[in-house]
């Protein structure tokens, strides 16, 4: 947000959540979805007791890192596959891993904020639910399963 003067004022107000973009990698364009979710880390805890400690407790360490699934829903368009096709590049033992680019965007359509999932490939893609008496647009939800998060402020790819 810019004030009066023109100055940036991006470290007093948080920033809005609803313009982004998704990049799915070189082989795949750009596309829109109306959901992003799941982009998170953990790191495993290792509980380890000293031999000479005067505590009878244990110390936490951190371990090993995850990542959690990554889910995105978008509307369902004639003659798009886009998920489909990544799908059947899964073979036994071998996939098509792609590096999947999440911008956040501000008013002008700059990034503010990036996550890059590296290594990513569908794990689940769940088709639209169909209903009679529905008229709600079609939405298909895939979730990408990925070995690294790396996050990034105010770069461009």
């Amino acid at each position: 947000m810019a004030t009066d003067n023109g100055s940036a004022e991006g470290s007093t107000w948080p920033m809005p959540k609803f313009r982004f973009e998704v990049d799915l990698g070189a082989s795949m364009q750009k596309i829109a979805f109306q959901e992003v979710s799941g982009m998170d880390v953990e790191h495993q805890i290792i509980e380890y007791r000293n031999s000479n400690s005067p505590l009878f407790s244990t110390e936490k360490m951190p371990g090993i890192v995850k990542y959690g699934n990554v889910t995105m829903k978008r509307g369902v368009f004639v003659n798009d596959n886009t998920f489909w096709n990544w799908r059947t590049q899964i073979s036994m033992n071998t996939v098509a891993r792609q590096t999947v680019v999440i911008k956040l965007l501000d008013e002008n359509g700059s990034i503010t904020m990036q996550w890059q999932l590296l290594n990513a490939w569908p794990t689940k893609i769940t088709s639209t639910d169909l209903k009679s008496d529905g008229n709600e647009v079609a939405v298909d939800t895939i979730e990408i399963a990925h070995e690294q998060l790396i996050i990034t402020n105010g770069k461009s790819s």
